[in-house]
């Protein structure tokens, strides 16, 4: 028996329960209620649909056994109280929304939360990867960072827009199929303006933007990355090499 979570597939053949709770001090902008009826609503109508990812959404005033968890903090530097990283006590995928650090960026807490909410659905486990038009590349699977700057509403509420399955295919060609939610996207594996896609190539996690997206780069340089997705896949890969390294020297 262990108590280290293990990152891996995560209530695989279930429907997870998120347990979404709060514990900033910092004003939302949005009613928190009226935020996850519409989180609900763009997983039931827009996320599932295409991904295949449902999920059931629930208020609480903390994590719940066995559920996934969405927890909202003022900013990363008060994000200590969390058990380990994106992993909730039981070990299930979490996503954090820094609010204060949102809205100090002039974004909308709601964006910024559904953005992690797609995100958490498609990839729990922050490990999937694909080849792509660059094959000494390999390309996460980040549903909302290439189209992260572009929202529609539900509810009356602003949520992010998200690539689809089909922007991971390099076969595709250009405009034959949908690729993104609001259909701004028009060929596979399209940075638009704003956004941006987490790589790993020469051994190293990086980022790609938009061509001549200065001020992405500048704004992606200033943002605290403490506990950000893109953080965890290099803690991830980091991680992995250090287990295959004592694996060799236990062989050895």
């Amino acid at each position: 028996m262990t108590t280290k979570p293990t990152f891996s597939a995560f209530n695989q053949g279930q429907i997870p329960t998120i347990a979404c709770f709060n514990k900033a001090t910092t004003q939302f902008g949005v009613d928190l209620d009226a935020l996850i009826a519409a989180m609900q609503a763009y997983i039931v109508n827009n996320v599932a649909p295409v991904w295949g990812t449902p999920a059931n959404l629930v208020k609480t005033t903390d994590f719940q056994p066995g559920a996934w968890a969405m927890v909202f903090l003022d900013d990363a530097d008060q994000a200590g109280a969390l058990a380990y990283h994106d992993l909730t006590p039981d070990g299930l995928p979490q996503a954090k929304v820094f609010v204060k650090t949102t809205l100090e960026n002039n974004d909308l807490v709601s964006v910024s939360a559904s953005h992690e909410l797609v995100e958490m659905l498609v990839d729990p486990a922050i490990n999937l990867m694909t080849t792509g038009p660059d094959q000494n590349t390999f390309y996460a699977y980040e549903s909302a960072d290439p189209v992260e700057a572009l929202s529609f509403s539900v509810n009356s509420i602003l949520m992010s827009d998200f690539v689809f399955p089909s922007f991971f295919e390099d076969f595709r060609q250009p405009n034959s199929v949908q690729f993104d939610q609001m259909k701004q996207v028009t060929a596979p594996f399209q940075i638009l303006k704003g956004g941006y896609q987490i790589v790993f190539k020469d051994g190293q996690w990086n980022q790609t933007f938009a061509q001549r997206d200065d001020a992405k780069k500048k704004a992606f340089a200033r943002e605290d990355r403490r506990q950000h997705r893109s953080e965890q896949r290099i803690e991830l890969m980091k991680r992995g090499r250090l287990e295959r390294s004592e694996l060799r020297q236990k062989v050895a």
